[in-house]
């Protein structure tokens, strides 16, 4: 499937489909504002547009190293769903009802993301066509009965459990024994959001910078304000924020707040109406597995299947970006996923590759804050749910900076403080062993076993992830 054709790298098939814009100017000199926005991706994007919305005077900056959608917003899966990290962590920690009230945030967020595409005129060709993942093996189909189980005892009762014929129906994934489905996603094309979204935000009057690294954030001290500086000049503000994500490590102090997990796309050719006919997939749902190392796909809207997962997970010392290059094996692991779920795709040429870098808290949760002492804010970790969870962060954000309390602000992820990683080598050997571990249990799995193997329930213990 793999040809010497195929493009490695060049951050994404997203801007390659749209082909490159002119780049907005960088930034000129010192200046001051309000709120600088650290980050030109989806987290920085919407936090500006709301915050300009609900207080027009404001003086914004938005600082980006690259342009945006360079990192992961402009490099996702495109699942706009109401999935987010650390739920049952949340849970325990902050007590169940309040966990409950962030889901239903979650759930809430993704018809919000539709209603400003909507009133911006922002087509990113989304489709709401809901989430379907499918269970290929008795072990899958174990922990789907429990996803669905704990779905439900969470409110979620559009959470549907389909049997193999009816998950069939939406789309024919070979082997699948079942399926779970929600109404909450939506399929979409990430770089005509974040375009659309920053093109929102401008109109409003937001200054957004492009080729303006930030290479150190600064507390407020005294009578001097919280500053972001740039090779262009030093941004003062009386709120930095930042909304770096998986580039959060490059940040001085930063380097063991979030890990940069490594997650890798393939895009096919497009497929003919011939395999469309036999594999469905019409309402053009979201799909995703029970896997351990779990793959997520969508139709896009010219036809083809984009489709991706945990290749290579991490790179040694925080490292985070190559411009998306990915490493032949892990395409064709990618290229392998494609062809068991549909066996009629076995031949199609892979077009696309690449990978980016999304943020891992140690606890694996996700969280967003504001010191209002230290004019210092934050939002990210959001463990590969950034689509939808940048949404609810930004209004969170919008309203921690100007001070409202709101049932926004009292979420429990709003102040959730986390241990930092583990220094090197012992980060880089715990990511690699952790997916080692769940790549062993998913061939285990593969190969007959009919439950959850325990080295995944170990791996799943020592990494915090549930």
């Amino acid at each position: 499937m793999t040809t010497p054709t195929t493009v490695n790298g060049g951050v994404s098939h997203w801007h390659t489909a749209l082909g490159a814009t002119a780049p907005r100017p960088a930034l000129d000199g010192p200046t001051e504002v309000d709120v600088a926005v650290v980050g030109g991706g989806y987290t920085g994007l919407w936090t500006a547009y709301y915050l300009k919305r609900a207080e027009p005077s404001l003086r914004i900056a938005v600082l980006e190293q690259r342009f945006c959608g360079y990192g992961a917003s402009g490099r996702n899966g495109g699942w706009l769903y109401n999935g987010f990290a650390g739920r049952s962590a949340f849970a325990r920690r902050y007590g169940k009802a309040r966990a409950v009230a962030l889901q239903r945030a979650m759930t809430a967020s993704v018809d919000e993301v539709l209603r400003v595409c909507a009133a911006e005129g922002i087509d990113a060709d989304q489709v709401k066509g809901g989430v379907l993942e499918v269970a290929r093996t008795p072990a899958q189909l174990e922990r789907l009965d429990a996803f669905v189980a704990a779905e439900h005892a969470y409110g979620e009762t559009g959470v549907r459990r389909l049997t193999a014929a009816e998950a069939a129906r939406r789309i024919a994934v070979d082997g699948a024994l079942g399926a779970s489905w929600t109404p909450h996603g939506a399929r979409l094309q990430p770089v005509k959001l974040v375009r659309g979204l920053a093109a929102a935000a401008e109109r409003l009057g937001v200054e957004v910078y492009e080729r303006t690294a930030v290479t150190a954030v600064h507390p407020a001290a005294g009578t001097t304000p919280a500053r972001a500086v740039t090779e262009h000049g030093t941004v003062s503000a009386r709120y930095v924020l930042r909304c770096t994500e998986g580039f959060t490590a490059g940040l001085p102090g930063e380097k063991r707040s979030w890990l940069p997990m490594n997650s890798s796309m393939i895009v096919t050719a497009p497929l003919p109406a011939s395999f469309w006919e036999s594999a469905g997939w019409a309402g053009r749902e979201t799909l995703g597995d029970f896997a351990h190392a779990y793959m997520y796909a969508q139709r896009t809207a010219d036809d083809r299947i984009a489709i991706g997962g945990r290749g290579v997970p991490y790179r040694f010392g925080s490292r985070t970006d190559n411009d998306g290059s990915t490493a032949p094996r892990t395409v064709e692991q990618l290229a392998g996923i494609l062809t068991r779920f549909f066996p009629a795709a076995r031949g199609v040429a892979v077009e696309h590759a690449w990978s980016g870098v999304l943020g891992v808290p140690r606890d694996w949760c996700s969280t967003v804050a504001l010191d209002r002492a230290s004019g210092l804010g934050w939002a990210g970790g959001y463990v590969g749910s950034g689509v939808t969870t940048t949404n609810l962060a930004a209004r969170t954000l919008r309203d921690l900076v100007l001070g409202e309390h709101t049932e926004l602000t009292a979420l429990p992820w709003v102040d959730h403080r986390v241990r930092k990683w583990e220094p090197e080598p012992l980060r880089w050997l715990g990511v690699h062993g952790l997916y080692a571990a769940y790549h062993f249990a998913d061939a285990r799995e593969r190969a007959g076993r009919p439950r959850t193997s325990p080295v995944a329930r170990l791996a799943d213990l020592v990494s915090g992830r549930h």
